[in-house]
């Protein structure tokens, strides 16, 4: 084990924004011991709060399922795989063709943008009051690095085996909101594992030497391409199918009794 790569929500941090006491220290142990320590994650650099406030990271952080590489010490963006606009505003037609009260919003290196309808009353406080513009009015000039399209009358895997082949000319698609029909989209190719496998290339780090943490959808192809993929008992079923190992569910500390049971096999080696 020379990396540790895990999500955040759902396997590590809780609906409450929180990670426990056990988690924080099982990551600083790895750290400790020397192993590298990634967190791989759909938010954006603004949403790592977690990170910086409770376990103190001051690394790396692949956000944006991929899309984007963020120093948080720096504060400072690293690599981004950007989304010409042409290709929202063509993605974004085909699924409102099919999806006539479908709703968007587009996170960019410097922020976000949403159309109208998108914000409602549980979610205009987190977006910060942002005022709904159209695209073609609030893009030009923006760098994309994650087009979202939100629905309310269908499950989020209905909407993601809906959207996803008639939008993947343009855009890769995935989803990783349990409850909420909220589809997340970057550029065709790039997901968690294409980001993680340069990051743990440039280290030279081996897959077979990589132990990755995932719950959802945007964590599939991580946990597949990992030596080492522990899918959340509590996650998606499509997660557990992808994953060769399963960790305990979130609510036990699964990712924490994982690392210590490895950390201690490491330490007697």
């Amino acid at each position: 084990m020379r990396l540790v790569a895990s999500d955040m929500d759902g396997t590590v941090v809780g609906s409450d924004g929180r990670m426990s006491e056990r988690t924080i220290r099982a990551f600083r142990a790895c750290a400790e011991a020397g192993v590298d320590v990634v967190f791989v994650t759909g938010r954006p650099p603004r949403w790592l709060q977690p990170l910086r406030e409770q376990l103190g990271h001051t690394g790396t952080v692949i956000c944006s399922n991929g899309a984007l590489t963020y120093d948080l010490e720096g504060d400072r963006v690293l690599d981004a795989q950007l989304l010409d606009p042409e290709h929202v505003y063509a993605a974004r037609d085909i699924i409102r063709g099919l999806y006539p009260a479908a709703t968007f919003a587009a996170e960019t290196v410097s922020g976000f943008t949403v159309e109208s309808g998108f914000a409602d009353a549980a979610t205009s406080e987190l977006l910060g009051g942002i005022a709904p513009r159209p695209f073609e009015e609030s893009l030009p000039g923006e760098h994309v690095v994650k087009f979202l399209a939100r629905e309310q009358g269908v499950s989020p895997d209905e909407f993601l085996a809906a959207v996803r082949p008639a939008v993947a000319h343009l855009v890769s698609t995935t989803h990783s909101a349990p409850t909420i029909a909220l589809l997340e989209m970057a550029v065709p190719n790039i997901d968690k594992s294409v980001t993680l496998a340069r990051y743990a290339a440039d280290r030279g780090i081996d897959a077979a030497d990589v132990v990755a943490f995932g719950d959802m959808p945007n964590d599939v192809q991580m946990l597949d391409w990992a030596g080492w993929g522990y899918a959340m008992a509590s996650g998606h079923a499509d997660a557990l199918a992808a994953a060769n190992l399963v960790a305990p569910p979130f609510d036990e500390d699964g990712v924490a009794q994982v690392l210590e049971e490895r950390l201690a096999a490491l330490r007697t080696a």
